[in-house]
């Protein structure tokens, strides 16, 4: 059973991996406004594309692609949207 994220000792922005959390790999204590708010993201286990490797395959490419267009509008709400932080840690 994962443990409950204890929000006042968790640092501002700061993704840290859930590797005991049955569905999400990451949390993030997410900040912007003068607001908190805690979000978890990413697949466990997953595949992602990561960072644009030399060499990358085209499937990887448009997996990443795919994503991006996907998720646009989401990400675009920024730091207090979980899409935001998947696109800038996972993708």
């Amino acid at each position: 059973m994962a443990q409950k994220a204890n929000k006042s000792k968790m640092a501002c922005n700061k993704p840290k991996r859930t590797p005991s959390h049955p569905k999400k790999s990451h949390i993030v204590k997410a900040c912007a406004n003068g607001k908190e708010k805690i979000l978890r993201f990413g697949e466990q286990g997953a595949k992602t594309a990561g960072k644009p490797k030399k060499g990358e395959s085209e499937a990887m490419k448009a997996k990443r692609k795919s994503f991006k267009a996907r998720h646009a509008k989401n990400i675009a709400k920024g730091k207090m949207s979980p899409a935001f932080w998947a696109d800038k840690i996972k993708w």
